[in-house]
């Protein structure tokens, strides 16, 4: 990481998965940037309002500029006001989290959801921008919507180091993943227990209109283990794939998805 341009992209990466801030030592010691080199980063982007440092604990975060550019985008494609009722109509019948991950390159991001759980138990990630590959529903149901070779490569990107850090039943090893991807691949969807964190189930379905196709990106449910069993998933089956072939039907007609 040498250019000016992916230090500086790298920093907002990483303040974007940790929204309460973080010291400017810190962040050029995760990032492996000269602390020098950080301080003056981090004052470039506060000069140009990504960036603000909280007076009290001298720490850096983002400001909304950032959230505002991406929602502006969104409002632009059409996505979020063709998939905002599907998801609410998905998340309605699941009483569960319901959310929608776009395929953007080599990256699966996190882009709507609807929460359907009022009372009780509710499981709501903060799961960042980007959906880590082998710990997910999501993650699953795209490497299994693309060829091995494929697959392979995406899960190289992201490595499978940070498995470690999540729930019990993530796979450990390049096998144990491949096992569940060809799974997915032959059952249609991803079912993941105790995977991304401890104690939550989910499940997820690819998004596009054959098995032909591209996946455009997948959509899921996702809830605490207690109550999303397996039997569970099997009764919300027949809606959640009706979802993903309707948000398939619903991206043509949006900018996003057409230039792919």
């Amino acid at each position: 990481m040498s250019s000016v341009r992916d230090r500086a992209l790298s920093i907002v990466e990483l303040l974007a998965h940790n929204v309460k801030g973080l010291p400017m030592s810190e962040i050029g010691d995760r990032l492996g940037i000269p602390r020098t080199a950080a301080h003056r980063l981090l004052a470039d982007l506060k000069e140009t309002g990504y960036v603000k440092q909280d007076p009290s604990t001298s720490q850096y975060a983002l400001t909304i500029k950032l959230a505002s550019l991406g929602l502006s985008f969104f409002a632009a494609t059409g996505i979020t006001d063709a998939a905002q009722p599907l998801l609410d109509d998905l998340a309605g019948v699941s009483a569960e989290l319901v959310r929608l991950a776009v395929v953007e390159g080599n990256q699966l991001i996190w882009v709507a959801k609807s929460q359907g759980s009022r009372s009780g138990l509710r499981y709501d990630p903060d799961a960042g921008l980007d959906v880590y590959l082998p710990a997910t529903a999501n993650g699953l149901a795209w490497l299994s919507a693309v060829s091995e070779e494929r697959a392979l490569e995406l899960i190289a990107r992201q490595g499978m180091d940070r498995a470690r850090e999540h729930g019990p039943g993530a796979p450990l090893s390049l096998r144990q993943l491949m096992d569940e991807v060809q799974a997915t691949r032959e059952r249609g969807y991803a079912m993941v227990f105790d995977a991304y964190e401890a104690g939550t189930s989910a499940m997820a379905a690819p998004v596009r209109m054959s098995e032909q196709d591209e996946a455009v990106g997948t959509v899921s449910i996702a809830g605490p283990s207690v109550r999303f069993t397996k039997d569970r998933m099997q009764t919300l089956l027949a809606p959640l794939q009706a979802c993903a072939h309707a948000l398939a039907v619903a991206s043509k007609g949006s900018p996003m998805f057409s230039r792919r």
